[in-house]
């Protein structure tokens, strides 16, 4: 005859059973934690030895965080400093431009005072374009016959003769400039008055005094102004400075080169010395006689003549 077990032990402790030990086992833990306090020393031995798994369960978290952060910090970087690159193009463009209006209107004053001062009445005017023209040194104005200009009026700016009126038309005109081949001005040295005429170089932008004798007292530096004796430029109106002179002992004379003083091609406002108009009766002199007849600007009004009372 076999032997079995009482039903009890062969089929065990229930799972409900089991429940209700270990809730009464963890409730006992907590009572005795909480008024005992001994299971604290448990607890930070468990959390010593689990560290580093947390660590190690967290390292994944860390490195996506890590990355995540980084990616958006560079690309924070990256927009802020295109930001201020834009931000520091468009200052440097403001303070061009602030700087240029503020030149420019230096100008337009120095302009509106010569105009004032002037003994001839003068005709404000604005720079179109270059001519067309490309082997002369040319400008066209917005001034024309109808505002009443006339071939051969001088045009000038605050510093000095920047060219003469050439062709006009009705609306806008053509202006030769003093570095023009074809030019020529006559012209003495403030200095000494000793008299010349300044052509257009073969180099642009600069004036030869021709056929100047070696012994001429002339300097660098030496301001040239205009004389008057053509019946056209005023007297007295600041046109070039010597910038060098070459001496050769096989001539006679000297090669002096000089450079206007007026911006030539650097300024967008002149001045047109308008000329008096002919009497009636003086409709059949000769164009240089008439033009001789005309007043010219006050010698003390000008750079030139306060140089050389200096």
């Amino acid at each position: 005859m076999e032997y079995s077990p009482p039903p009890l032990f062969k089929q065990g402790i229930s799972a409900i059973l089991r429940l209700i030990i270990f809730l009464m086992i963890a409730l006992a833990l907590l009572v005795v934690d909480a008024r005992m306090h001994t299971l604290g020393v448990v607890r930070q031995a468990v959390s010593v030895v689990l560290y580093p798994l947390e660590r190690m369960v967290l390292i994944p978290r860390d490195a996506w965080r890590t990355s995540a952060e980084y990616l958006k910090s560079s690309a924070t970087l990256v927009a802020d400093n295109q930001a201020l690159r834009e931000h520091a193009a468009e200052q440097s463009q403001q303070a061009l431009h602030a700087r240029q209006m503020e030149a420019e209107n230096k100008r337009l004053r120095a302009l509106l005072d010569l105009q004032q001062q002037a003994a001839v009445p003068m005709l404000a005017a604005e720079v179109l374009s270059d001519a067309r023209d490309p082997y002369s040194e040319s400008l066209i104005i917005n001034r024309g016959s109808r505002a009443g200009v006339v071939a051969g009026s001088p045009v000038v700016d605050d510093a000095g003769v920047v060219g003469q009126v050439t062709r006009v038309m009705p609306f806008e005109s053509q202006v030769t400039l003093v570095t023009d081949k074809d030019q020529a001005i006559p012209v003495q040295v403030v200095r000494n008055g000793i008299r010349s005429i300044a052509v257009g170089s073969s180099r642009r932008g600069a004036l030869e005094l021709r056929f100047m004798p070696a012994a001429a007292d002339l300097q660098e530096g030496d301001l040239l102004v205009t004389s008057g004796l053509d019946g056209v430029y005023p007297p007295g109106l600041p046109v070039a400075r010597i910038s060098r002179i070459e001496r050769r002992a096989d001539t006679a004379f000297s090669r002096v080169i000089c450079t206007p003083v007026a911006g030539v091609k650097a300024h967008r406002h002149l001045l047109i010395v308008q000329k008096p108009a002919a009497p009636a009766g003086a409709a059949a002199s000769a164009p240089t006689a008439a033009a001789a007849s005309a007043p010219a600007v006050a010698p003390a009004s000008t750079p030139a003549a306060r140089e050389k009372r200096r």
